[in-house]
């Protein structure tokens, strides 16, 4: 563990991503959660808790999930 003297206030020694590296790593954070909204969402529904899974997916329109009749679909635009 270093000391507090001996970390640099500027980061130094954290490497900046490059722009693909950083759209890469984006890309891969919303896919995530996605997947773990789509996980939410069937539970919900398993649950019998459609209401909810309705309104969740309604919140997090991003996630690209409706609730049609129970069952979680990937929403068509």
């Amino acid at each position: 563990m270093k000391r507090i003297s001996d970390i640099n206030p500027l980061g130094e020694e954290r490497p900046n991503p490059s722009e693909r590296e950083r759209n890469k790593l984006r890309r891969e954070r919303l896919q995530r959660e996605r997947d773990e909204g789509y996980q939410k969402l069937a539970e919900l529904c398993n649950l019998g808790e459609y209401d909810m899974a309705e309104q969740l997916a309604n919140r997090h329109f991003n996630w690209g999930y409706e609730i049609v009749y129970g069952v979680v679909m990937e929403r068509i635009d």
